[in-house]
């Protein structure tokens, strides 16, 4: 009887050290910046994130990751059917270098892409005389998050393909359906759910993206400032309102992607 009283005492302080530990990690700063927002009201929330600089940063933001998100999404489907399905020299390299993203800090990555296309990088002297700009642009914002978000989708897919085994696919190919009818058919069904998983993890990191963007972008006022860089310049420029509501703007956004992962996780479950 002692015995089972210690332990769920342990197991209650267990919880307890778990919940206060992510409190002070997650919630007190996370509920501090709302705080902070709201605390003058709505209607300075409002104007705050309605002015041109902050709707431009929003739209720029989502406009990347438009482009970016499903660019991945393919990319990522391909890589996990390669790696799981198939037997290729260099598999192991390519396994291993999507994960890079994962190993080498967005600052390197940003400086990596200015060292190839800035002004005197690799090929930037051929761009630069065709016309082409892609540093302190938006294409090397594109380029930048298409780097850091690229792994997520092929690594909730690939354990997916995986699990299901190739016996379907297989039986379908046996009935005569090609491969991209097999594909539509059986493969990406049995997979929705990761993908789908995957979609809003890369979807998450490219609207959270700083440190490579900072170094591509050139942090231009009205082109190339995307939101959690106009939060750094409102922060450096001490306004402190508009940083915290640009900065609600993007923890509003993260919870509405929290969200969207939970729900696909409990379909996962089910399914």
């Amino acid at each position: 009887m002692s015995a089972d009283r210690n332990g769920g005492w342990g197991r209650i302080s267990l919880r307890v050290i778990a919940l206060g530990y992510l409190a002070v990690l997650l919630l007190v700063p996370v509920g501090l910046v709302f705080y902070r927002t709201f605390e003058n009201g709505l209607a300075a929330f409002f104007e705050s994130i309605t002015t041109p600089a902050a709707i431009h940063a929003l739209f720029l933001t989502l406009e990347v990751a438009l482009i970016c998100v499903p660019l991945n999404a393919a990319f990522g489907v391909i890589a996990a059917l390669a790696l799981v399905r198939g037997r290729f020299p260099g598999r192991r390299l390519l396994d291993v270098l999507i994960d890079l993203p994962f190993a080498v800090s967005p600052i390197v990555i940003g400086l990596s892409l200015l060292l190839l296309y800035g002004r005197t990088g690799w090929f930037g002297p051929w761009l630069t005389e065709h016309g082409i700009q892609i540093i302190f642009s938006v294409p090397g914002i594109v380029l930048a998050t298409l780097f850091v978000s690229l792994p997520f989708v092929v690594r909730e897919v690939a354990p997916v393909l995986q699990e299901i085994g190739d016996e379907q696919e297989q039986a379908a190919a046996t009935l005569g359906a090609g491969a991209w009818p097999t594909f539509w058919r059986v493969t990406l069904p049995a997979i929705r759910w990761g993908l789908a998983y995957g979609i809003v993890l890369s979807t998450a990191r490219a609207i959270g993206e700083f440190g490579a963007v900072s170094v591509v972008s050139g942090k231009i006022a009205g082109e190339t400032e995307t939101l959690t860089l106009l939060v750094e310049k409102r922060f450096q420029n001490f306004d402190l309102a508009g940083a915290y509501a640009a900065s609600a703007l993007l923890a509003l956004i993260a919870l509405t992607t929290l969200f969207a992962m939970s729900l696909i996780g409990d379909r996962r479950s089910e399914s």
